[in-house]
């Protein structure tokens, strides 16, 4: 097994485009170490990204906000702008694993990791985010909902690696939450996941809205039936019911011995529900 430390994205891209075998991305490594250790994955090369500036730094850009890929979660929490603009965002950065965990985890490797329960994607979909993905040719941006294709499966080619997340600028009085449901109270991943990300008017009316599932199908699901009964209304208690029931109705989880069918597609309907109430009230405060 190869070891590599580049110093910029394009010789990153090209290292993965000339390896011989499997070629894999250690961004913080939280979840490639426990995968090597366990035996699930046995990568011929290992690039090291923690070295190009690059994927250190968060940006603003545009009024919104470049994370670089290597960034992690603790900063991200630490970062004053960014928890005021899109604290679902950071939130649920901040619910990876342990402090040990959050000193070394990633945006960019919680998204190509692609597991269905992660639990930054539904919170960076929710809110347009975008990944700048670096080839060895060529870099291109894509919405973060474009990334992933299934479990531990995504759209990168062999080549390519994330070398930033974009948070795109919010529209005036918008707001955005996540939240999850776990067995115990930290340390665990998601049984179900909902981010709600909305934008309101001036007479507090919702003029926009994403709702986002997660841990309840194969990928994250994009409830637009349940963003549509929040859109024209002031997210009351009437649009909250049919926001939560829509939820549950398009959920798509499995049984396993975290939780059953039945559980899930009723929790995630809460959780949305919920989401909505924090998300709203953050709207309300924002200008």
């Amino acid at each position: 097994m190869r070891f590599e430390s580049p110093q910029t994205t394009k010789d990153a891209a090209a290292l993965l485009a000339g390896a011989k075998g499997k070629g894999r991305v250690l961004a913080g490594g939280t979840d490639l170490l426990v995968q090597m250790k366990s035996g699930m994955v046995a990568p011929d090369l290992i690039v090291d990204i923690k070295r190009i500036p690059a994927m250190k730094a968060i940006k603003a850009e545009k009024g919104g906000m470049r994370i670089g890929g290597g960034v992690p979660s603790a900063e991200m929490s630490e970062h004053a702008a960014l928890s005021k603009g899109w604290p679902g965002v950071v939130e649920s950065a901040d619910l990876i694993g342990s402090t040990q965990i959050q000193g070394r985890a990633t945006l960019a490797g919680n998204l190509c990791n692609a597991s269905p329960a992660a639990d930054s994607v539904p919170a960076m979909v929710a809110i347009g985010a975008k990944a700048r993905v670096v080839g060895a040719k060529k870099r291109r941006d894509v919405l973060v909902e474009k990334i992933v294709t299934g479990p531990g499966k995504t759209s990168l080619a062999k080549d390519e690696l994330v070398e930033s997340i974009l948070l795109p600028k919010r529209p005036p009085r918008s707001g955005d939450a996540y939240l999850r449901f776990i067995p115990r109270t930290e340390m665990d991943i998601a049984v179900a996941g909902a981010a709600v990300s909305l934008s309101l008017d001036t007479k507090g009316v919702c003029t926009d809205a994403r709702v986002i599932l997660g841990a309840v199908g194969p990928r994250i699901i994009d409830a637009k039936a349940a963003a549509k009964a929040l859109i024209g209304s002031k997210v009351d208690k009437a649009a909250l019911k049919k926001m939560e029931e829509a939820c549950s109705a398009v959920a798509r989880p499995i049984d396993d011995k975290r939780g059953t069918k039945e559980f899930r597609k009723h929790v995630v309907g809460v959780l949305a529900r919920r989401a909505a109430q924090i998300a709203l009230k953050r709207a309300k405060g924002s200008k």
